[in-house]
């Protein structure tokens, strides 16, 4: 798979997470935080399962089973903080403060696999970032704990994705990569979800349609195409790609909610649009991590 194919299926993926984020917003109208998310990558993880025989005989090598855990660990925390952050702040903060895993993820990279971010890529990740402030209107109101929870997030966010990218450059194997993402989270969310939260079949039932779309589209489907695609591309531009998913959401909420952006917003949005273009025609060739060609 080539680089550029790989962005195009990173910014399908965050299409699909920011149209999704409708249905994130009405889920809540039924569940807590926490069951929606436990109840979306079980979803998720059960709609992948089936797929796994294909890479049955795939070898993964030394070292597999501790890089699975590592992965999905951080995503389930990452996961879980992101949506417990909404039980004490307000969704602007949340996602400003989550999307600046933007900016995290190419130092991270830096930090943990040598992987220097380079002028293009930290120019393209701090127009984002400047982007996105401007799409949710920046920080409102005093730094509670539900921000704090939403800038953990972001952190393990970027960890996640580099550490998604160096499991997928050594061992491969993306369908139990995905499975056990989704499994782990869902088995960490759910009972808290109903420990802590409105857990119900009354619940599950009336959120039933919210439930479909987050969990075959935003986590079976957007997740998978991004532990795919990050075989190809750097974490850094990943990251930058990705973060698309702030103007596709605040699109759907335009089309589907009534909402209204400011100029400001589309400004914002423009910000992060060309971010993202910038990258796809400047990024350096060199900064591959895309496996060699067989042969």
């Amino acid at each position: 798979m080539s680089r550029i194919l790989a962005n195009c299926l990173l910014l399908f993926a965050a299409a699909l997470w920011g149209f999704g984020n409708v249905a994130q917003k009405t889920v809540l109208e039924h569940l807590d935080p926490l069951s929606a998310v436990g109840m979306r990558c079980l979803i998720g993880g059960l709609l992948v399962l089936p797929l796994l025989p294909m890479e049955r005989k795939e070898r993964f090598g030394p070292g597999y089973g501790i890089s699975l855990a590592r992965l999905s660990g951080l995503f389930s925390i990452s996961m879980v903080l992101q949506q417990a952050a909404y039980l004490s702040t307000s969704v602007t903060n949340a996602s400003f403060l989550v999307n600046t895993c933007t900016v995290m993820t190419p130092v991270a990279a830096w930090l943990m696999m040598g992987e220097r971010p380079g002028i293009v890529v930290a120019f393209a990740a701090s127009l984002t970032l400047m982007g996105i402030l401007l799409l949710s209107g920046g920080i409102s109101g005093a730094v509670n704990s539900g921000d704090v929870a939403a800038l953990l997030s972001a952190v393990c966010y970027a960890l996640w994705m580099v550490e998604l990218g160096r499991h997928m450059k050594d061992h491969g194997g993306a369908v139990p990569a995905a499975i056990a993402q989704f499994l782990l989270c869902a088995a960490i969310a759910l009972p808290l979800g109903a420990i802590r939260g409105n857990l119900s079949l009354d619940g599950m039932w009336a959120a039933a349609p919210e439930l479909a779309v987050l969990g075959i589209f935003s986590t079976a489907i957007a997740f998978s195409i991004q532990t795919v695609a990050q075989r190809f591309t750097p974490a850094s531009h990943a990251a930058v790609m990705v973060s698309g998913e702030s103007v596709f959401g605040a699109t759907g909420a335009v089309l589907f909610l009534g909402e209204t952006l400011t100029p400001t917003a589309v400004l914002g949005g423009a910000l992060v649009l060309a971010a993202i273009v910038y990258l796809a025609i400047a990024g350096q060739p060199r900064e591959a991590t895309g496996p060699a060609p067989a042969g």
